[in-house]
């Protein structure tokens, strides 16, 4: 099993997300709301009597993905089919304000514009009304799909067919667009609503949900293992790259067909509607891939912006400030977290050796951070998938340094270690050396400052009996906890 990204690698791939250009193929709805009160029963049947107080519009299915690609600092071609009707010109009008979406919505007098119509009473939904038809788009509307679809493939980066079973992505269109992204050279994502995947073959990532995942393979996809299963059969009956499992309250599961499983918990803290959140989830993807991701990070990422995206009432969308925000929150709630005990640290690098990571330790008493510290741990994390720092708690320090050491206590400076990006845990060790517990975690790199040679660097000829490296890196020069309390009028 692959071990999820870190938030600071995630936080990182959001700054680089508006480079990201997303073609966007598939049925568009208009989802309009009618918000209200309801005090009483009507007279005429057993249901609530809705008293309208204001209403809005929102693009939702293919046309809410490329709202949230632009949300999220992305560029959206968007490509889909309406009806002569109020309801397209409604949905050409919401696109107009968005200048991160050039949308071509192609007329079909044949067929009204989809329309999901909500009502609400306070939080809770009433009733919906759906005004749509399934049929497949005609054959002169297929054709000038996939000619507008063929025009802006050179524009952009990668497509998203965003599925929604109302017709456009029909016999004759979907085939088709699938050839024409692969001799673009443009990668696919498919939101996917056959109960055959194998209609999808020639896209490289689907992402279906859990119960169409069960309803195309027959496995049950609501934990882990199932969903994993389940995975590979879509990847089997496809030849895709990836299959991205969505599991509601559980997260996600991204099965590649190169690599392992990788399972990763929902970031939802509240539920308030979960409309829209599978478009969320799919605009992200495609635009962390579109700015050159990683796919578990763009999952991962993919993730986050669902769970931001569930909290809010309605279609809604997910900024790039609200991800960043919520990242670095994350980020700062998971300090203490990474404080554990040896026994603890144990079981962290168990799983991370079972998941193929390399991991790298490093030590000090790391009184007062200085950018000596910071250039330390930098290249340590880049020298390994996985970091420990193992601090001297006060009473080691006072041995080595003297009675006027340290400046702040361990607790102090373990929260302040494990808030640093590169440091993965952070481990308190009481005795002068940490060579019991270099011996006890096994690292693969043992990382030093320049200032000691090979073969003075403590717990050097532990780690060379079974195989690891030690690492030395240059120190910046005029840096020093020593200099700096010397400086401030302190003792050293």
């Amino acid at each position: 099993m692959t071990a999820p990204p870190s938030d600071a690698e995630l936080a990182g791939t959001v700054r680089a997300l508006s480079g990201a250009r997303v073609l966007v193929l598939g049925d568009v709805i208009l989802d309009r709301y009618v918000i209200g009160h309801a005090a009483r029963l009507s007279p005429e049947a057993p249901i609530p009597v809705l008293r309208p107080q204001r209403g809005y519009a929102t693009l939702g299915g293919a046309a809410n993905v490329a709202l949230n690609v632009a949300a999220l600092g992305g560029r959206a071609w968007l490509c889909g089919v309406v009806g002569a009707d109020a309801a397209a010109d409604e949905m050409r009008r919401l696109l107009a304000a968005e200048p991160g979406i050039r949308a071509a919505l192609l007329d079909a007098p044949d067929r009204p514009t989809t329309t999901k119509t909500r009502f609400v009473a306070g939080t809770h939904q009433l009733m919906r009304l759906d005004e749509e038809t399934t049929a497949p788009v005609g054959d002169v509307t297929a054709a000038r799909v996939l000619a507008e679809f063929r025009a802006a493939l050179p524009e952009t980066d990668i497509v998203v067919l965003s599925d929604y079973a109302k017709g456009v992505l029909s016999d004759a269109v979907l085939p088709e667009a699938l050839r024409l992204a692969r001799e673009a050279g443009r990668r696919v994502i498919a939101d996917p609503k056959r109960a055959d995947f194998a209609a999808y073959r020639g896209a490289d990532i689907l992402t279906p949900n859990e119960l169409e995942t069960r309803a195309a393979t027959g496995i049950d996809a609501a934990g882990a293992a199932g969903a994993e299963r389940a995975g590979r059969a879509v990847l089997a009956a496809t030849g895709g790259e990836a299959v991205l499992v969505t599991r509601s309250e559980r997260g996600v599961t991204l099965v590649r067909r190169e690599g392992g499983a990788l399972h990763v918990p929902t970031r939802a803290r509240a539920v308030a509607d979960v409309s829209g959140a599978g478009d969320t989830l799919v605009a992200a993807l495609a635009v962390a891939l579109g700015a050159g991701a990683r796919l578990p990070v763009a999952a991962a990422l993919a993730n986050v912006t669902a769970g931001l995206s569930v909290a809010k009432p309605g279609t809604a969308t997910v900024t790039a400030a609200e991800l960043t925000g919520a990242l670095h929150l994350r980020e700062l709630a998971a300090t203490d977290s990474k404080i554990v005990s040896a026994e603890e640290a144990d079981a962290h690098v168990a799983a991370w050796r079972a998941a193929g990571l390399k991991v790298g330790f490093a030590n000090g008493c790391f009184d007062l951070i200085h950018p000596g510290h910071v250039r330390l741990l930098t290249e340590a994390r880049a020298a390994c998938d996985r970091l420990i720092v193992a601090l001297n708690t006060d009473a080691s320090v006072r041995r080595l340094k003297g009675p006027a050491r340290p400046v702040q206590s361990e607790q102090a400076r373990a929260t302040v270690m494990a808030s640093l990006a590169p440091v993965d845990l952070v481990v308190l060790f009481a005795e002068d050396t940490p060579r019991e517990l270099i011996a006890r975690l096994r690292p693969d790199v043992l990382v030093k400052g320049s200032d000691y040679t090979v073969e003075t660097v403590v717990g050097a000829d532990v780690v060379a009996a079974y195989g690891g490296r030690v690492l030395l890196v240059d120190l910046q020069e005029g840096h020093s906890t020593t200099g700096t309390i010397r400086r401030m009028g302190g003792q050293a």
